[in-house]
């Protein structure tokens, strides 16, 4: 029978699908007359929508003569496109581009983070990205440019005026990456993005001692089409979490930092003090 995904793992294989689409160098209408598919069934299929059996992905996969390695790890994905938690590994290192991270960030209706280390990536400056790089123990030295080029690339996401939230520990805006001056122009620069509507910054100050957040850094993404997800990165792999009660114990901790954050205009104060 067919199968409807409705988990992030159904929507990255709709990913990988399209680029084994386009390595045949053909349109997807040209496929579906080859193949005698209905174009809305491959819509769905690479839209992370599903709709289709694993016969009749096999039988794609077999026109589009996809490599037996790439066809055995799709068809293998295929069969968890229904698993919620998602436990994404990337091998020694995160990848130049968080493909699932930053697909589901163009789809959501709004975005909080908490991080009790860094300024987010989302509201980093480039010397600042490159410096959180060179400091990587895994992070091969010649992708540091290309790194620095992704990341800067995803902050386009603001054009769409995504509702964000960022919490962030006082700690992690005293801790000079780069050095002083780096740290100076970070610290003005989410000035310039706190000016902006959709976007607010809280601070956790250290005087609230031991806090809820200590569990670690996580984003949490809301959208009109699917449920919450939460994602959490570790040093080569990232969780992604679509469990209704895990979810709901990330929203928690966010109503607790909530509770004993600076407000926003607090918050805007306390990083004027900071930049000097």
């Amino acid at each position: 029978m067919p199968k409807r995904f409705s988990t992030a793992r159904g929507r990255e294989f709709g990913d990988a699908v399209r680029a084994a689409l386009s390595a045949t160098g053909m349109t997807a209408r040209e496929i579906c007359e080859k193949i005698d598919w209905d174009p809305g069934k491959l819509s769905d299929l690479v839209n992370g929508k599903g709709g289709c059996s694993e016969v009749d992905l096999a039988v794609l996969l077999g026109f589009c003569r996809t490599p037996p390695e790439e066809r055995e790890h799709l068809l293998r994905i295929y069969r968890q496109t229904d698993t919620k938690d998602w436990w994404q590994h990337h091998g020694d290192h995160q990848p130049i581009l968080p493909r699932t991270w930053f697909e589901h960030l163009k789809k959501a209706k709004k975005f909080i983070s908490w991080n009790p280390l860094l300024v987010h990536g989302l509201l980093q400056v480039s010397d600042y990205i490159r410096a959180v790089i060179l400091a990587s123990a895994n992070v091969p030295s010649e992708e540091v440019e290309q790194r620095v080029a992704a990341r800067m690339a995803m902050q386009d996401v603001f054009r769409q005026r995504l509702d964000c939230t960022f919490y962030v520990h006082e700690q992690a805006l005293l801790l000079p990456v780069g050095g002083t001056d780096v740290l100076k122009e970070q610290l003005h620069h989410l000035l310039r993005m706190w000016v902006r509507p959709y976007i607010t910054i809280r601070i956790v100050p250290i005087s609230v001692g031991a806090h809820p957040g200590f569990g670690g850094a996580f984003d949490l993404m809301t959208f009109d089409r699917y449920e919450s997800m939460v994602f959490l990165d570790t040093e080569n792999s990232t969780l992604i979490v679509e469990g209704v009660k895990a979810v709901g114990g990330h929203d928690t901790v966010l109503k607790s930092l909530d509770r004993i954050a600076l407000d926003a205009e607090e918050s805007r104060r306390r990083i004027e003090e900071l930049a000097g």
